[in-house]
């Protein structure tokens, strides 16, 4: 499909996944400031149980992942992700208030439950309206909202939090998301048939791609089937180690800093924002190399590697030499993040429509069960050992086994050149 094709899907959709993301990513993510803050000193929490509630968002985004994602599929992302919205603003800014352990574990669950089907909606949402040469650059400029949400979260957060406190930083950060539910519903459309901004002609050519790129696909009946094939299985296999990574990364590098060093709290967000920063241009970077090269698998598993490495040598320098160590989380977020955009294009290209998002689902769901993993036990080895090293080693060797899980993925077939003759005639080709 040629870029010249409808280009204004750029400007019209990905503003939009962006900002949603964004606010979803900010919601659950500014935990850790709070850890670093003293919300656990204010409640009376202990380390282990610390590190229990900063993992239990994950525990309820794990169970409510299919659910979600079909009836996304089914019905409309539009609908679903409009109630999430309110909801998760609404537990966020709640989380400003509480006032015993027992509430704060209550909202970090439901924070999980409401926002669990947002990113496989989302998915699906750009499969309808990207085609595969589009798809690695479409998912990375959706999941761009997390990097870069960080980014200045880590910055704005550590203001907030050394102006006014934990309990108003987390309440100023909720409350968007329930104002931005509002411009949501009336902007969003769940398929360009039903746009206006969009010629007949334009939608009837976005649509012949997209069929013919389903025709190109095997069918697959039902999602009993799809679970259980290979491929989807080393996937889940595959991203709940990866994610081990990134969010024992994600939710602990302020403490981490904050820790390993004499740092203020707005020293410590300045230091969090830059691996985040140097993300978001390593996914940019592997996205549209990714499109170009028609490649997935080799813009997956090599930055991992890198990632795992980065780690690895963190460890193996302790917690003497700050300055390096430190150069070393910025090469390493970098890396975990930059493979998102790639990673997420192989489903909708081994899986026919009627049952890929209900996988990506399945794949995000363990990915969550991963994320829970990884941030209870990387809070717990903080806590336990008094250093970060123990963590380091621990992701360390969850990346590992996501480059072997990848390298272990078979490639789908490339589509026969036949389907061409089934484009319409006014549709140019490549």
């Amino acid at each position: 499909m040629p870029e010249t094709l409808a280009p204004r899907r750029w400007w019209a959709i990905m503003p939009i996944v962006f900002i949603t993301y964004s606010l979803a990513y900010l919601d659950r993510a500014n935990f850790g400031f709070a850890s670093a803050a003293g919300i656990n000193q204010d409640l009376g929490i202990s380390k282990g149980l610390a590190s229990l509630i900063g993992a239990l968002f994950f525990l309820g985004y794990f169970f409510f992942q299919i659910p979600g994602a079909i009836y996304a599929e089914r019905r409309s992302v539009k609908k679903l992700v409009f109630v999430s919205l309110i909801l998760w603003g609404a537990c966020a800014a709640l989380t400003g208030v509480v006032s015993n352990i027992p509430s704060l574990m209550a909202l970090r669950f439901v924070l999980g439950v409401v926002e669990a089907a947002v990113l496989p909606a989302m998915l699906i949402f750009l499969s309808n309206w990207f085609t595969k040469s589009e798809r690695s650059r479409a998912n990375t400029f959706l999941i761009l909202g997390n990097p870069v949400t960080v980014l200045w979260m880590s910055i704005v957060s550590g203001y907030l939090v050394h102006a006014f406190g934990w309990r108003n930083m987390f309440i100023a950060e909720g409350l968007p998301a329930v104002v931005w539910a509002v411009c949501w519903w009336f902007i969003v459309k769940d398929k360009p048939a039903q746009v206006s901004w969009l010629s007949e002609s334009e939608k009837r050519t976005l649509d012949a791609v997209l069929a013919a790129e389903q025709a190109a696909i095997k069918p697959v009946r039902n999602y009993r089937e799809a679970f259980k094939s290979p491929a989807v299985i080393k996937l889940c296999a595959q991203y709940f180690c990866w994610s081990i990574g990134v969010y024992g990364f994600v939710l602990w590098l302020p403490s981490i800093l904050k820790n390993s060093s004499t740092l203020s709290m707005v020293e410590t967000g300045w230091l969090s924002a830059l691996p985040y920063l140097a993300a978001t241009i390593a996914m940019i970077a592997a996205s549209w190399a990714s499109d170009k090269l028609d490649a997935r698998k080799a813009f997956v598993w090599p930055f991992l590697l890198v990632g795992a490495v980065a780690f690895a040598a963190s460890y193996a320098l302790g917690s003497t030499h700050f300055w390096t160590s430190y150069a070393l989380l910025v090469i390493a977020g970098a890396a975990m993040y930059a493979p998102y955009g790639p990673f997420f294009a192989i489903v909708p290209e081994l899986l026919p429509r009627n049952v890929a998002g209900g996988a990506m689902a399945l794949i995000n769901s363990m990915g969550a069960l991963g994320s829970f993993v990884g941030s209870y036990v990387v809070g717990y080895l903080n806590g336990a050992t008094g250093s970060p090293a123990a963590s380091y080693a621990f992701m360390s060797v969850a990346l590992v086994a996501a480059v072997i899980l990848t390298l272990a993925v078979k490639a789908q077939a490339a589509p026969s050149p036949v389907l061409a003759v089934h484009l319409p005639a006014h549709l140019p080709r490549k």
